[in-house]
């Protein structure tokens, strides 16, 4: 039923972003709130689970927190119009300490793409082939942060665990 609220509230984040401004700061608080739950996931996680996969096919807990850092830079600095910075692949580290590092630099690299001025947002860019606007591109990436979030809940859950976004607080 959470999954169902989840997508469902997805349909009103346009309103949302409407609701709290305009550009980049329409879309900056999910930023946020998905940038601490993330980083919440990976500092929460014991080492020891981030190995764990519920099957094969599947990355394992620290693959996924390692994608979500490579992708960031990848989003953010074609937002920015930047050069990708990152010369790691975080998703074949397996040490927490180096995955958390990864993690927090990551975000900390695309807190500046979403501190933007609304005029340099609103400029195209092409991105994987597809044109849009530089904030499109920042749109964009928080939905896969989402995307991401809602595997690693599942990982939490399956591990007995409370994810971050359910522990209140935060």
């Amino acid at each position: 039923m959470r999954r169902y609220l989840f997508f469902f509230g997805l349909m009103f984040v346009p309103a949302l972003a409407q609701a709290q401004g305009s550009g980049v700061s329409s879309i900056r608080p999910l930023y946020e709130q998905f940038r601490g739950w993330l980083i919440a996931s990976a500092e929460q996680m014991p080492e020891a689970k981030y190995s764990y996969q519920p099957t094969d096919e599947v990355r394992t807990f620290g693959q996924i927190l390692g994608h979500v850092a490579n992708a960031a830079y990848t989003f953010c600095s074609a937002a920015l119009g930047e050069e990708n910075p990152n010369s790691s692949n975080f998703e074949e580290v397996t040490a927490k300490a180096d995955v958390v590092k990864g993690v927090q630099d990551a975000f900390a690299y695309c807190d500046k793409a979403y501190a933007m001025d609304n005029a340099k947002a609103a400029e195209e860019v092409t991105f994987f082939g597809m044109n849009g606007s530089r904030l499109w591109v920042l749109n964009f990436h928080a939905m896969h942060d989402a995307e991401h979030y809602g595997n690693l809940i599942t990982y939490f859950r399956l591990n007995g665990m409370v994810p971050p976004s359910s522990q209140g607080g935060m």
